[in-house]
């Protein structure tokens, strides 16, 4: 038996007494009941649409009604020093589980190993954490990040056949979903001979750094750019209003790509703006909600848990999309 499935059937019996005995949630008094489970969200916070989709998912669906309360706990700033106090926090109140987002991929060893002294099991949602010992953690629940961003590349490659300069905008540095962004995308189009890569700039997620980042991009090179790969949909309509600044036309002149299929996203694809879209799933809190359900039972769970996703590449798809569109 692994140390990971003892963990989870020492952490099973244990939440089981506690609910027989009817102890209190430690919430120092103001939880919902005696009965419910306790759940420390170790969050990142406002972070774009994507983000307040999956975060806004997770708490509705660990709800009172359901039979948990909920601690949630964003990143100050996007810090990890504030993650890493929220989770010592949850640790030394004795939290049933934890699940975590991280802001950073690394500095997580000591933290992870206080919660298995704990006998609290964690859960990573979305973000992995490197280096990658899942004897410190039950699993990741999350899209497969270099299947998504495969999935871009393989778009390029079809849309250039006669080859075409790009550049990449990247997410901050250091965050294990950059990493995969880029390792999946890099194996495909880094293949490529026809496909040239002008540069590569972290833009933060965010819209306003990206169309700088992208203005400068296309001065430098005489506005020679004919395609721009972000790494997330609100850097790519940042790209998209540096292109349409710098005279040229989105889709036309520079085909943009983008992750995560939030509805802005679609509706820029739909008007053609956007040139391909690929999904990366937000709504896993019913998934989450299976596994703490098998953690606290004691049965076994996989190491890792893909999170199924879409992928767009014409405006009738994001039209099809849209109106069922949740984020």
């Amino acid at each position: 038996m692994s140390a990971k499935q003892r963990l989870a059937q020492v952490v099973g019996t244990a939440a089981v007494g506690a609910l027989a005995l009817g102890l209190t949630a430690c919430s120092g008094g103001d939880s919902g009941g005696d009965d419910l489970t306790t759940i420390g969200f170790v969050a990142v916070g406002p972070e774009g649409a994507w983000r307040e989709a999956n975060e806004t998912n997770i708490q509705d669906t660990f709800t009172e009604e359901a039979g948990y309360e909920l601690k949630y706990a964003p990143a100050t700033n996007l810090d990890q020093k504030s993650q890493i106090d929220a989770f010592t926090s949850f640790v030394d109140e004795g939290v049933d589980v934890i699940l975590l987002s991280a802001t950073e991929a690394t500095g997580w060893e000591d933290s992870l190993q206080r919660a298995q002294e704990a006998e609290i099991p964690v859960i990573l949602l979305d973000r992995g954490i490197e280096p990658d010992d899942t004897d410190l953690y039950v699993t990741r629940i999350a899209p497969d990040n270099i299947e998504v961003s495969t999935a871009v590349a393989d778009w390029a490659v079809s849309a250039f056949p006669d080859g075409a300069n790009y550049f990449v905008l990247e997410g901050p540095a250091g965050v294990s979903v950059v990493n995969e962004r880029n390792e999946g995308f890099d194996a495909v189009a880094g293949a490529q001979p026809s496909l040239v890569k002008v540069g590569a700039q972290t833009a933060n997620w965010s819209t306003e750094e990206a169309k700088s980042v992208v203005e400068t991009v296309l001065k430098s090179n005489d506005n020679d750019v004919q395609f721009i790969f972000a790494q997330n949909d609100e850097m790519g309509l940042g790209a998209v209003q540096a292109v349409q600044e710098a005279g040229l036309t989105p889709g036309v002149d520079v085909k943009i790509a983008t992750i995560d299929g939030t509805k802005n996203a679609l509706g820029a694809l739909a008007a053609g703006e956007l040139s391909f879209v690929a999904e990366y799933n937000p709504l896993f809190g019913e998934t989450a909600l299976d596994v703490v359900e098998k953690v606290l039972a004691g049965d076994e769970v996989e190491s890792s848990i893909v999170v199924p996703s879409a992928t767009f590449d014409s405006p009738e798809a994001a039209e099809t999309a849209l109106p069922d569109r949740k984020f």
